[in-house]
């Protein structure tokens, strides 16, 4: 008997997928459990699998496609057996989401349209489908999306519509505050206006098009640049006392199931330099900052389709080994795409460990909404003076990029200096 493979739920507030890749093909054998295509959200990509064992029959949704959750993606029966091709894929309802009101705080008033001004056709309230995303910048900031203009597929407002247009009405807020004419009407919503003009390959230029996940981060690391003032500090970590330990724990822990990596370390340390410096786990609100009850360290990690930050929820609660395991779990699964939407998010504080590619130090860009983001270095050995002394340690750069609307320079170093006490002298 033929069985469905359905795009389920994959997390809070993911309502679709795309489908990016199919891993296997009509006519081939499938084992029970076995992956059988790659879906990608705008937080994860993860691998679908079947359900039980069989042949492909039919891949129903084609690569690149968007589909809400419950779609039927592919069927899989025996070889040779008839399926009813006549019924439509999707077994969902279109479920139309509107913005409510929100608790959080008002954003500062924007200049909306005139009452009855109709924009792009719309006279009524909105009831099109949008992403939770969507509805909450739009709560936010007091946005009516009826007079937005939509251009995701079939004319849906995505989050860089929204964005746009908020921009361009506090660009007309701005001109209105100095002094100059107000026009007859309020400003219409303009089309999302590019950074630059927009650019063309030419002959010999070869075209990568764009994944979801990669046009996430870009318009995640734009927005973020735009948010926070960005300000890095560079400290030098000796990891020697660390370096030490791990040399002699390595094999104990590898008996409990965890590879001890430097990177379960540099977590602890920071965990306990948050537990002293509160302010650093914390976000902006026009109404003060909000400091986290929760310490979940965001981890990023490199993958074949770019970055994600896979979260470690209460690190504050683990100890070394917990901690190890968690970052072994997580990494694992980021590399073969077996994260949910639910392991990205709820981050409270992100590290980036970019030495693992060679690099000396960087200057990251902060995870929104969070204060800030460490970056840790190659660990290399490298001549240090040491009481007046030439010594070979395993040093390392490691840089700290904050807010700051939230931390001043010196509240930044006696945190970082903080996570250096605690590798310098791990015990």
């Amino acid at each position: 008997m033929a069985t469905k493979i359905i795009l389920h739920e994959m997390g809070e507030g993911v309502i679709e997928g795309t489908v990016s890749r199919w891993l296997k093909q009509p006519g081939d054998a499938v084992a029970k459990y076995e992956p059988v295509l790659e879906i990608e959200t705008d937080k994860v990509t993860t691998e679908v699998t079947a359900e039980e064992g069989g042949t492909l029959l039919e891949a129903l949704v084609p690569e690149g496609k968007t589909v809400p959750v419950g779609t039927v993606l592919a069927i899989i029966g025996q070889s040779g057996e008839e399926v009813n091709s006549s019924a439509p894929p999707a077994e969902t309802t279109q479920t139309a989401v509107t913005t409510q009101p929100t608790t959080s705080p008002p954003a500062p008033p924007i200049v909306a349209p005139a009452a009855g001004h109709a924009t792009n056709g719309h006279t009524q309230p909105y009831t099109g489908r949008i992403s939770p995303v969507v509805g909450r910048i739009a709560a936010e900031h007091h946005v009516d999306l009826a007079r937005v203009t939509g251009t995701g597929r079939d004319g849906r407002i995505t989050k860089k519509d929204v964005l746009a247009y908020v921009e361009q009405l506090a660009v007309s807020n701005e001109q209105l505050a100095m002094g100059k004419e107000e026009p007859a009407i309020a400003p219409a919503p303009l089309p999302p206006r590019s950074p630059a003009p927009p650019q063309q390959p030419t002959a010999g230029d070869t075209l990568v098009p764009l994944t979801t996940m990669r046009r996430a981060i870009a318009e995640h690391m734009v927005r973020s640049k735009h948010t926070s003032p960005h300000v890095t500090t560079v400290f030098e970590f000796d990891f020697t006392a660390v370096a030490a330990h791990r040399a002699a724990h390595k094999a104990r822990f590898a008996q409990d199931g965890a590879n001890l990596t430097f990177t379960a370390y540099i977590v602890a340390a920071t965990v306990e330099a948050l537990k002293q410096h509160p302010m650093v786990n914390s976000i902006w609100s026009d109404d003060g900052v909000i400091l986290k009850k929760e310490i979940n360290i965001g981890m990023a990690a490199a993958i074949e389709e770019g970055l994600i930050v896979p979260v470690i929820k209460n690190a504050d609660s683990l100890n070394l080994l917990g901690i190890a395991r968690a970052v072994n779990d997580l990494t694992h699964r980021a590399r073969h795409k077996q994260l949910k939407p639910g392991d990205v998010q709820g981050g409270t504080f992100s590290i980036t460990n970019h030495g693992v590619s060679g690099s000396l130090f960087a200057t990251p860009i902060i995870n929104q909404p969070q204060c800030g983001i460490l970056g840790t270095g190659i660990i290399e050995k490298r001549v240090k003076v040491i009481n007046d002394a030439i010594a070979i340690r395993p040093m390392a750069f490691v840089s700290f990029t904050f807010d700051h609307r939230i931390l001043d320079g010196a509240t930044a170093d006696y945190f970082v200096g903080t996570i250096k006490q605690v590798i310098e002298n791990w015990k």
